[in-house]
């Protein structure tokens, strides 16, 4: 169960994001409501009698309801070919003209999943019912069936022109990084929680590091995609020993190369590794399970592909900044996840490497800042970025880190724009650097460009 319990976590996260398992449970219970349907309509003729007389003339033919079953599902098969064109069409758009990584988003829309379903379920609804609507060996129409086919008709008439509108919607850019923004801080708020305080700093646990450790190998080449730390930590206490993970959810890791130390290397044996590593998920790509970094990624591919020179786009670049904004604000919010993992309590059992905010800093705009040096809408939409985040953060430390990274955006457009942008610039530093001056820390290095 200990190996089941990740493994089924895992799975369910791949199949959620995909357009097998909805719209596959859909078509499956639409299919049984069908046959279901039918059967009981014949056991019960009463079930018939409520259907309209101008819908049905004849309760009793069955060739009617043949040929309605037969015409909806042809029809909804049809339709649903063009549903498929319309989805590799926006996939396709959608790698093309953004960043082949925002893709996962549009396979996890609920939306799409349901219009699949739908149309998918209607048709396996008329391909159940139909074999009862029978001539021989006696006639039997199942009117309420036909009925319940027909309104499921009408209703993918109404969910497809919902579904364009939706399309047309979601490859819009703006609701592109919304989304990713948002699946983001779902990621922050479950790693990062405010709520969770600890009685005592474990972070400040003392513990020996200089133990000899024995390093266990990844079996298998990939991301790391989720690390199971509540597992890991009760098999620490279980085989009485400490790991110290030494690469973080979302490095590579290739097969043969240490992915965990454990320590005293003499209570680690070839099972007990087993049961460790069953414990990391890892896969040939990342995902937004815990990976943080891999969301703030996808926005700035958006934002770099905006600011090229093919397609020079800087209005969506600036929107690309607002999100990654957002997203930082709640990240240097929020208490930093547990790095030492303790149990019982002062015995360190777990160590968790997790991404710091000065990495998180650069991920987000160090590349934007560089391609951006010759766009003064872009560079002002970092200063404003820098600033907000500043306003949130309590941190001295984290203010002056804020500032200098707002210099160099400053130094970098002091070389390829002219006096009056760099003097824009300037005045949308003196914000900045007034919130570190207040904090009580010294100013550093004179201002550039100034």
């Amino acid at each position: 169960m200990n190996r089941l319990f990740p493994l089924l976590r895992t799975t369910m996260y791949s199949l959620r994001g995909g357009f097998l398992v909805r719209p596959l449970l859909i078509s499956i219970a639409l299919g049984v409501l069908g046959a279901a349907l039918s059967s009981l309509e014949e056991a019960f003729p009463l079930l018939s009698a409520w259907v309209p007389s101008i819908l049905f003339p004849s309760h009793t033919d069955p060739q009617v309801a043949q040929i309605v079953l037969a015409t909806i599902a042809a029809s909804i098969m049809t339709v649903v070919s063009i549903v498929f064109a319309i989805l590799l069409m926006t996939l396709t758009l959608a790698s093309m003209q953004f960043s082949p990584r925002i893709l996962l988003s549009f396979v996890k829309d609920r939306v799409t999943q349901w219009t699949l379903g739908i149309f998918l379920g209607t048709f396996a609804f008329c391909m159940a019912a139909l074999p009862e609507a029978r001539s021989v060996p006696h006639p039997f129409a199942p009117v309420a069936t036909v009925t319940c086919a027909m309104l499921l008709a009408v209703t993918c008439v109404g969910w497809l022109i919902f579904f364009i509108n939706h399309i047309s919607q979601s490859i819009s850019v703006n609701h592109i990084v919304d989304r990713i923004a948002r699946e983001t801080e779902g990621v922050i708020d479950e790693i990062m929680p405010d709520t969770l305080r600890h009685a005592y700093d474990q972070q400040g646990v003392p513990y020996d590091d200089k133990k000899s450790e024995r390093l266990v190998e990844s079996a298998a080449s990939g991301y790391i995609r989720y690390i199971d730390t509540g597992r890991l930590l009760s098999l620490a206490k279980a085989f009485k020993l400490r790991v110290r993970i030494l690469r973080r959810v979302g490095h590579f890791v290739p097969s043969g190369i240490a992915l965990f130390g454990c320590s005293p290397d003499d209570r680690l044996d070839s099972e007990r590794e087993r049961e460790l590593r069953a414990a990391f998920d890892i896969g040939p790509s990342r995902t937004l399970q815990q990976d943080v970094e891999f969301g703030v990624i996808q926005i700035v591919d958006i934002a770099l592909k905006a600011i090229s020179t093919a397609v020079n786009d800087p209005s969506t670049a600036i929107t690309c900044v607002d999100q990654l904004g957002r997203i930082l604000i709640r990240f240097v919010g929020r208490h930093p996840p547990l790095t030492l993992l303790c149990d019982p309590p002062h015995v360190v059992r777990v160590i968790v490497p997790w991404i710091e905010t000065e990495r998180m800093l650069d991920t987000a705009f160090e590349q934007i800042r560089h391609y951006s040096a010759s766009d003064i809408a872009v560079s002002l939409r970092l200063l404003r970025a820098l600033d907000d985040i500043a306003s949130t953060c309590d941190d001295a430390r984290m203010v002056e880190s804020l500032v200098v990274r707002g210099r160099r955006i400053l130094c970098g457009c002091a070389e390829r724009l002219g006096p009056e942008e760099v003097a824009l610039l300037r005045r949308r530093l003196d914000p900045l650097e007034g919130r570190m001056k207040r904090s009580g820390r010294g100013t550093g290095d004179p201002p550039i460009g100034a």
